[in-house]
């Protein structure tokens, strides 16, 4: 891997790409020992890590001490950092990030016809425990069956996560492909679902299909993206309620932070926390939610059933 630029000049931000919220509230959720974000994303700085020269998108940055800073804001001990599209398939920030986190972090890797098999490798090695496929067309043409076996193959016995970016349209669609995907597979952000076409949509039937399956887990993060009504975004926090009490050994949740290619304003992350209470109201589901899952999904340590001690390095 080439070494990075450290004084490139920082691009302007593309709409869609606002700053994060100035001053998240604390929550007042107590979250589980051991709760993890299993989804956000760590960008640049751009100085240090230059964003992709085919990127669709330019970002500000979120270093990883601006995350981590939110994290223990919000009470997270773990989480998954997701390579953006905005990285391409240079892994250089994902790698730097999973260093620094002494095994608080997993990875879930973009990969791309030239990655090899030992790119991959180091990878793993560096806590990557997934790949994504981005179906959004604002994001990349979606990926031919011929891309995702050629992936399949280049990961294969690693053990990771299938993870799918896609529209809820693009689930029915893409049903069969699903199911025919090895292993665990994880739809993202309720599957972008429009809560416009009603709770009997052919997407969520697909959903909740896919599912019952037991092979298919669902991030029932962006309720913020998802919402038609705004904050608190009940509309949509009450699909993932639903679909926690489908699947609750199945579902992970993410802040997704810092919120990139939306519109309007970002999310306060503290709300979106509190959030969970409604989404997850039984402490066992909420523990599964926030700790187990992801534990076993990424292959955390199990989750602690004690606070942890604020003295101590966890892992």
């Amino acid at each position: 891997m080439t070494e990075p630029a450290l004084h490139a000049a920082h691009p302007a931000p593309s709409p869609g790409c606002p700053p994060p919220h100035p001053a998240p509230r604390r929550p007042a959720l107590v979250l589980p020992p051991g709760s993890c974000d299993a989804h956000c994303h760590i960008l640049g700085p751009a100085a240090v890590f230059p964003y992709a020269p085919e990127r669709t998108f330019t970002p500000l940055d979120a270093p990883k001490e601006q995350v981590a800073a939110l994290h223990t804001h919000l009470g997270l001990s773990r989480a998954v950092v997701v390579q953006s599209s905005c990285n391409g398939h240079d892994h250089r920030t994902l790698l730097d990030a999973l260093t620094a986190g002494h095994g608080r972090l997993r990875g879930v890797a973009l990969i791309g016809e030239r990655t090899t098999r030992a790119e991959i490798e180091e990878l793993h090695r560096a806590g990557v425990r997934g790949f994504r496929l981005n179906f959004l067309p604002h994001l990349r043409t979606a990926p031919t069956r011929e891309e995702i076996d050629s992936v399949l193959e280049r990961v294969d016995g690693l053990g990771w996560a299938a993870e799918l970016h896609l529209t809820g349209a693009e689930v029915a669609d893409h049903e069969a492909l699903v199911r025919a995907l090895p292993g665990r597979v994880v739809i993202d952000h309720l599957a972008r679902v429009d809560l416009g076409d009603g709770p009997h949509s052919p997407a969520l039937r697909s959903l909740r299909r896919l599912l019952d399956t037991g092979d298919v887990w669902l991030k029932v993060s962006g309720v913020d993206r998802v919402s038609r009504q705004g904050p608190p975004y009940a509309d949509a926090v009450a699909l993932a309620a639903s679909f926690v009490r489908q699947a609750p050994d199945r579902v992970v949740w993410g802040t997704d932070y810092p919120h990139v290619n939306i519109r309007g304003a970002a999310p306060d992350d503290g709300l979106l926390v509190d959030l969970l209470a409604d989404i997850a109201p039984d402490p066992a589901h909420l523990r599964r939610l926030m700790a187990d899952n992801p534990a076993e999904l990424f292959d955390f340590p199990p989750a602690p059933t004690v606070p942890a001690d604020p003295h101590v390095e966890q892992t």
